[in-house]
């Protein structure tokens, strides 16, 4: 089992399962994929490429950039993070993602 500790929260990046102070959080998978990326970068700029590569099959026929948006609009409300201020993820104009 791998566990990823940040804050308050841990992740199990086996079964997307996110907890915060031991109890289970719900998290959509999509999002939750997304957020294993992120958290296996931490400290490292993502860009929106690498994650469409790692989280998005080729052959997915969804708006990308509408479907990333959401994915990130969900973790944060997730891990009541701020975009304005952020705790966990950071937006980085035009390079994608940092931090966590």
């Amino acid at each position: 089992m791998s566990l990823i500790r940040f804050g308050e929260f841990e992740f199990d990046e086996q079964t997307f399962e996110l907890r915060r102070k031991g109890v289970h959080t719900r998290i959509q998978q999509q999002p939750a994929r997304v957020l294993a990326l992120l958290l296996s970068h931490h400290g490292k700029v993502v860009s929106r490429d690498q994650i469409r590569n790692a989280v998005w099959r080729k052959d997915t026929l969804v708006d990308f950039e509408q479907g990333l948006n959401f994915c990130i609009r969900q973790i944060r409300i997730t891990l009541n993070d701020q975009p304005e201020k952020p705790a966990f993820i950071e937006t980085l104009p035009r390079l994608g993602y940092g931090r966590i």
